[in-house]
């Protein structure tokens, strides 16, 4: 788990608390896609997000980048669930010791959701899931159906 939190991260997470009252656990700034990804603590995200998203309006403006925000959970089935919303996870699938986690999704337009545009929310779900739990995310599925 490779959690470094430096200065700018520390200066970003600290207007986030100024502006919303809300805690964030994590900041990840993702220079490749232009965006600042917040981990909020467990029970936040309303006051983090705000009245008709006023919040995150506000701290795009002050920032100067886009926001996104993920509710932390202990649980890292959950947490996987809660980076990919809201495309609907139905479950993850997990191979041998260090093989990365395949995360299933219910829809197949919940599979173009869930990967993101240029591959931006996959890319967010690996970051910080090898972040928070060492988990490595492999590709994101539809579930096996019988054939008939």
């Amino acid at each position: 788990m490779e959690r470094n939190i430096g200065f700018k991260e520390r200066w970003y997470i600290e207007e986030l608390r100024i502006l919303t009252r809300a805690t964030a656990l994590d900041c990840v700034i993702d220079d490749r896609f232009d965006r600042v990804i917040y981990v909020i603590r467990q029970g936040d995200m309303g006051l983090a997000i705000g009245k008709k998203g006023d919040n995150i309006k506000r701290l795009q403006n002050v920032l100067g980048r886009r926001i996104e925000m993920v509710e932390y959970a202990e649980d890292p089935g959950l947490f996987i669930a809660n980076i990919f919303k809201p495309a609907e996870v139905v479950g993850i699938e997990r191979g041998a010791d260090d093989s990365p986690v395949n995360v299933l999704v219910n829809k197949k337009s919940d599979l173009g959701i869930a990967i993101g545009k240029a591959g931006c929310n996959i890319e967010k779900a690996r970051i910080l899931c090898r972040r928070f739990s060492g988990l490595e995310i492999g590709e994101v599925l539809l579930p096996q159906e019988e054939d008939a």
